[in-house]
């Protein structure tokens, strides 16, 4: 097809003149208006707000000054001293020692007190009186097997009625048979108690016992 023929042309002139007049028919309805909003851009207006002016605060009020209470000191009152005159002092004369008389009684002296009497003496407690019957010790049989021989001496507690109440060894024979058949021969004697004055009492007294073989 030649698209330069007249019968092209007036059909291309035709369809552009058709299209003109349905484009402005088209801007008159309310569809070309809502085409022309979807295809132009949309023009978007802002509006710059200024923040709002702060406001200055209230003037405070003036803080009344802190008053300081400083302490009071108080002086006492004293008295002025008044310094007399010469001629109004009073000077006493010193006080004169006391001057006491003798007295024409002698003063009794009181006589020291008088030594205690001396303690009556004690008279030591007796076993070798004859009428105390007292006993000889037995001879232990092997000591006298073995010849054994000696002196003890006890030392016996006499009580105030004349019994032994405590038989203790004082010195041994050197032979603990001879000792022992001492004590016991000593401790059933009888003795003539202590006297203090005429009052017995207990005391001490060494008994000695001999073993000798005849």
């Amino acid at each position: 097809m030649d698209i330069f023929s007249p019968r092209t042309s007036l059909f291309t002139f035709g369809l552009v003149l058709l299209l003109h007049v349905a484009f402005l028919y088209a801007l008159q309805s309310d569809s070309a208006r809502d085409l022309a909003q979807r295809v132009l851009p949309k023009v978007m207006y802002a509006e710059i707000i200024a923040p709002p002016v702060p406001q200055p605060p209230p003037p405070l009020s003036p803080r009344p000054p802190e008053v300081v209470h400083k302490p009071r000191i108080v002086q006492p009152a004293i008295p002025p001293m008044v310094d007399p005159e010469p001629s109004e002092r009073a000077i006493s004369p010193p006080e004169a020692p006391a001057i006491v008389a003798p007295t024409s009684e002698p003063v009794a002296m009181s006589a020291p007190p008088a030594p205690p009497a001396p303690p009556t003496p004690v008279t030591p407690p007796r076993f070798d009186a004859a009428y105390l019957n007292n006993p000889a010790p037995d001879y232990p049989p092997l000591a006298r097997r073995l010849g054994e021989e000696g002196r003890v001496l006890l030392r016996v507690l006499v009580t105030a009625d004349g019994r032994a109440s405590q038989v203790k060894l004082y010195a041994t024979s050197g032979s603990v048979r001879l000792d022992e058949a001492a004590a016991r021969a000593v401790t059933q004697w009888r003795f003539v108690p202590a006297r203090q004055g005429d009052q017995p009492v207990d005391a001490w007294v060494l008994v000695p016992v001999v073993f000798k073989l005849q």
